[in-house]
């Protein structure tokens, strides 16, 4: 018989109260997102407190600037995770019903579509104020990796986002028909948990390599090797894990059960792995540049 782990009895909502006969609720969501960014927060203004650790003593931004950023950010987060949900991956649903979109609490969120808003709305900020672009986004590149480990636990946590079958021992029986059920499998099908394989990897792992590299060997006087860290990092990881990873039901059909997005003959990508791709270029651009001692 096959060793499987059962999900455990958690709730997606942290506490809920009914006013007036309408439900509200707090989702662990909801404060993976608060929690990630007060965290991020506290991270960058700690950093530009210390002089030591930028190029030519000084750093790039006040506190100050870091709130006003902030608020840019989270609007970026927001837009741009929802639009990139809607073109990335349904595009022809939305495009019947537009209305949906707005529609950000029944969930649909990109993490390539957010980092995309993230980047658009610190350019904007940076080139307003007169900033070093490179060195903002090394700022705000080591802040973020919190964030994705408190997110990735609450997907696991809302028992979404789960991987293909296994039979690995710590393959887990996720709630629900259509997690339980994998075609050529008998009885409930067991899932890689990959959402905590991204938790490790995206926000333990990643995060552990960007706070050494900034505290230890001085990467912010690189401007770039931060950011071009996270990026190839990120994308390295999120590649990876598409491997094992259910992809988004859309993309599944009988002539296409392993849900590629692009394929030719047997081989194929997933939709996470062809976003994923532009990530490493572009990061591993960005540590060649910074390791030969360009500025910005």
């Amino acid at each position: 018989m096959q060793a499987v782990l059962h999900f455990p009895d958690l709730s997606p909502d942290l506490v809920s109260v009914s006013v007036f006969g309408t439900e509200f609720a707090l989702r662990w969501y909801a404060l993976a997102y608060i929690v990630g960014i007060l965290i991020a927060w506290r991270l960058a203004v700690a950093a530009v407190r210390r002089d030591r650790l930028w190029l030519n003593g000084g750093a790039p931004m006040t506190p100050g600037q870091i709130e006003d950023l902030l608020t840019w950010i989270i609007l970026g987060v927001i837009l741009g995770g929802r639009l990139g949900f809607v073109l990335f991956y349904q595009p022809g649903y939305y495009l019947e019903n537009p209305l949906e979109i707005l529609r950000v609490w029944q969930g649909g969120m990109s993490f390539h579509g957010g980092l995309m808003g993230v980047v658009i709305a610190a350019w904007l900020y940076t080139r307003r104020h007169r900033l070093p672009v490179l060195s903002v986004a090394d700022l705000v590149a080591h802040t973020v990796p919190p964030g994705l480990l408190l997110g990735r636990l609450a997907n696991f946590n809302n028992a979404e986002l789960w991987g293909r079958a296994t039979d690995l021992p710590w393959g887990v029986i996720f709630p629900g028909a259509a997690a339980q059920y994998c075609p050529g499998v008998t009885g409930l099908c067991a899932r890689h948990p990959s959402q905590l394989y991204e938790a490790a990897l995206e926000g333990v792992i990643l995060g552990a390599v960007l706070l050494w590299l900034v505290y230890r060997r001085g990467a912010f006087k690189r401007p770039g090797l931060v950011c071009g860290t996270f990026f190839a990092g990120y994308g390295t990881a999120r590649f990876l894990v598409e491997f094992v990873r259910q992809p988004d039901a859309q993309f599944v059909t009988a002539d296409n059960p392993l849900g590629l997005a692009w394929h030719l003959g047997g081989y194929g990508l997933t939709m996470g792995q062809i976003l994923s791709l532009p990530m490493i270029v572009l990061g591993l651009w960005l540590i060649l540049r910074a390791r030969r001692g360009a500025t910005a």
